[in-house]
C-alpha cells in the first residue's frame, strides 16, 4: 500500500516539475517529495478565546508528523465565536460556519493531494465541521480538540461565559448591581480555551473521542496544559501509523461508533447540539443514523455527570480527576459501549481501555447505580406541533412535563425584549419561531433568552420552544429544533397567543391543544416569508439547508 496514495499525482514524475517548484518555495526539500503529505487544518483566529492558541497546537502537531516520516503542511480555515455573536444577528452565521469549515477543509485537501489530515478545533462548530470534511474525504485522519478553558473566579466561586449571560437576567431583575455585572464580565474568561462547562464544545469533543476519531484523553485536557501539546505531537505520530495501516475515517465512524458517541453525550448531560451535529457527521460518513436513535439509546443510558450547565462542576474539575477515559471504562464495564469499535490509535475501544482504571469516584461523576437521571436528558419529541421531531433538554430538575399558554414571538430579539421588560409570567410557554435553518436563516442559539429567564428565577416556571437551537449552556424547560420549521409552514408557524401548549418528556410528545380543523384553517391564511432580503452566504445556506431533523446539512446526504 502506497503511503502517497494522493500526493504522488502532485509530486512524482518529470511532468510534475512545476508542482515541485511551487512546493520548494514553501520549504520542501528533495527528501520531502518522497514522504506522505499531511494537511494540518488549523482553526486559529483571534476572534475568540476558544481558538486563539490553536496556531501553537498546530505547530506541535507538525512536529509529530515531521519526526515520523511525514511532511506536514499547515493551512487555515475559519471560525466564528458563538459567545460573541450570541443574541445578535451575527449568530445567524454560527451554524453556517460549520458548513464553511467542512467545505474549506475538503477543498484544500482535495486540491493539494494530502495523504492524511489532522484537524484542530476549538469553538462549537469547528469540531463537527472538521469531522464532516474528514468523513467526506475518507483519508487517514485525526481530530485534536483545542481544550477547555480554565474557569474564572468571582467571589471565590468559579464563573464562565454562561455566568455572564445569567447575570444579565439577574441585573434586569435588580438582584445585582451594574458594578456586579461588570465584575462578573471581567472575571469570567481568563484566557484561551473553549467554554468551561459541558456545553457544546466539550460535548462534541467528548463525542468525537468516544466515536474513535481523537486520541484517548484528547477531549478532557485544559487548553493551556502541557498535556494538550503532547496530545498534538502524539496525534502527528499516530497519523503516520494510520497511513501505514490504511485506516480511514469511515472504518472508524460506523453506526456502532456513533451509538458510543450518543451514549457518552447522554452520560455527560451534554448539549442538544450534539443531535444536529452527530446526524450531519453520520450523513457525511454514509451512516444511517436517525433522530429516533437518540430516544432508543437514551432509554438505557443514565445521566451521571454533575457538570454545568445543569450540574455543579466545571469542565476543569472533570479534567482534573481523569477525564473521559475512566468514564468510558465505567460505561464499558457496564456493557453500555461497543468495545469492538476501531479508533485512531489503530486499536479497538476495548483495547484502549485495557489498562485504564476507573478512579473517578462518585462526586463529579456519579455511579451508574445512583445517577442524576436514570435515562437521557435529551428527548426527541413528536406530536402535532413537531410531526418530524424536536429536541428537548430536560434535566428533571424542572419537572418532566409542562403545560401553559403560548406567548408568541417571531424573532429572538422580540422575546428578549419582553423578558428584560418583565412581561413574562409564570406558566408562560415562550414560542420563538422563524429562527430555523431556512427561516433564520442559520438556526440561532437561544442562550440569551434562556439565560435571562434563569437569571430572573423563572427557570422552573416558564418553558421555551423554538425552531431555532439552544446553546450547550442552556438549561431550563426548553424544546428546540422543531420541525417542520415555521418558514416551511410547520405547525409552529400557526400558534397564536393564548394557545395551550403541552410538553411531555415521558410520552415524548409536543402538542398544541387546538383541533386539526382549526390548524388547517390557520394554514390556509399563512404566507411564507420571502428571501428577498437575503444575500451571499445567508441566501445560499437558506436555499440549500435541510431540516434540522436531518442534521441541517447542505449537501446531498444519504
Amino acid at each position: 500500500m502506497s503511503k502517497k496514495k494522493y500526493s504522488t499525482f502532485v509530486t512524482d514524475g518529470p511532468d510534475k516539475a512545476p508542482n515541485r517548484a511551487m512546493l520548494r518555495a514553501v520549504g520542501f526539500t528533495n527528501s520531502d517529495f518522497k514522504k506522505p503529505l499531511i494537511g494540518v487544518a488549523s482553526t486559529w483566529a483571534m476572534v475568540t478565546p476558544c481558538n486563539m492558541h490553536i496556531d501553537i497546537l498546530a505547530n506541535e502537531a507538525t512536529k509529530g508528523v515531521n519526526s515520523n516520516g511525514g511532511k506536514s503542511i499547515i493551512f487555515n480555515t475559519i471560525t466564528v465565536s458563538d459567545g460573541i455573536s450570541m443574541g445578535t444577528p451575527g449568530m445567524k452565521y454560527s451554524l453556517i460556519s460549520r458548513e464553511v469549515i467542512a467545505d474549506s477543509i475538503e477543498t484544500v485537501s482535495g486540491a493539494e493531494g494530502f495523504d492524511g489530515l489532522i484537524t484542530i478545533g476549538g469553538c462549537d462548530k469547528n469540531m463537527p465541521g472538521c469531522l464532516i470534511a474528514m468523513a467526506r474525504l475518507n483519508r487517514p485522519s485525526i481530530f485534536i480538540y483545542g481544550g477547555s478553558i480554565l474557569p474564572g473566579t468571582y467571589k471565590k466561586k468559579p464563573v464562565d461565559v454562561v455566568s455572564v449571560f445569567e447575570a444579565v437576567g439577574a441585573y434586569s431583575n435588580k438582584e445585582i448591581s451594574r458594578n456586579e455585572l461588570y465584575d462578573i464580565e471581567e472575571a469570567a474568561i481568563p484566557g484561551p480555551g473553549s467554554c468551561g462547562g459541558m456545553y457544546t464544545a466539550n460535548t462534541m469533543a467528548s463525542a468525537i473521542e468516544a466515536l474513535g476519531m481523537s486520541l484517548p484523553g484528547s477531549s478532557t485536557q485544559i487548553a493551556v496544559s502541557r498535556n494538550k501539546k503532547t496530545d498534538c505531537i502524539n496525534a502527528g505520530k499516530k497519523l503516520i501509523g494510520l497511513i501505514n495501516k490504511d485506516i480511514k475515517p469511515r472504518d472508524i465512524m460506523t453506526k456502532k461508533a456513533f451509538e458510543n458517541a450518543i451514549t457518552v453525550v447522554i452520560a455527560l448531560g451534554g448539549s442538544t447540539n450534539a443531535v444536529l451535529h452527530l446526524l450531519a457527521m453520520a450523513s457525511a460518513a454514509n451512516v444511517k443514523l436517525k433522530i429516533e436513535d437518540f430516544n432508543r439509546i437514551g432509554k438505557k443510558i443514565p445521566v451521571i455527570a454533575d457538570l454545568k450547565p445543569s450540574g455543579k462542576h466545571m469542565m476543569a474539575k472533570f479534567c482534573e480527576i481523569g477525564g473521559l477515559p475512566p468514564l468510558l471504562k465505567r460505561l464499558y464495564d457496564a456493557k453500555l459501549l461497543h468495545g469492538e469499535c476501531l479508533t485512531v490509535t489503530g486499536k479497538t475501544l476495548k483495547e484502549n481501555l485495557k489498562n485504564v482504571k476507573d478512579n473517578l469516584g462518585n462526586n463529579v461523576i456519579k455511579s451508574l447505580n445512583n445517577p442524576i437521571k436514570k435515562d437521557s436528558h435529551i428527548c426527541i419529541l413528536k406530536g402535532n406541533l413537531s410531526p418530524e421531531g424536536s429536541v428537548a433538554k430536560i434535566s428533571g430538575k424542572e419537572g418532566l412535563s409542562f403545560e401553559g399558554k403560548a406567548v408568541v414571538f417571531n424573532s429572538e430579539e422580540q422575546c428578549m425584549n419582553a423578558i428584560l421588560n418583565k412581561k413574562i409570567k409564570k406558566g408562560d410557554v415562550l414560542v420563538i419561531r422563524y429562527e430555523g435553518p431556512k427561516g433564520g436563516p442559520g438556526m440561532r442559539e437561544m442562550l440569551a433568552p434562556t439565560s435571562a429567564i434563569m437569571g430572573q428565577g423563572l427557570g422552573s416556571d416558564v418553558a421555551l420552544i423554538t425552531d431555532g437551537r439552544f446553546s450547550g449552556g442552556t438549561h431550563g424547560f426548553v424544546v428546540g429544533h422543531i420541525t417542520p420549521e415555521a418558514f416551511d409552514g410547520g405547525p409552529i408557524a400557526l400558534i397564536k397567543n393564548g394557545d395551550q401548549i403541552k410538553i411531555d418528556s415521558k410520552k415524548k410528545t409536543l402538542e398544541i391543544i387546538v383541533t386539526q380543523k382549526e390548524l388547517k384553517q390557520r394554514k390556509k391564511l399563512w404566507k411564507q416569508p420571502t428571501r428577498n432580503h437575503l444575500t451571499g452566504a445567508l441566501y445560499k445556506y437558506s436555499m440549500l439547508v435541510s431540516s434540522a431533523s436531518y442534521g441541517a446539512i447542505t449537501d446531498r446526504g444519504i
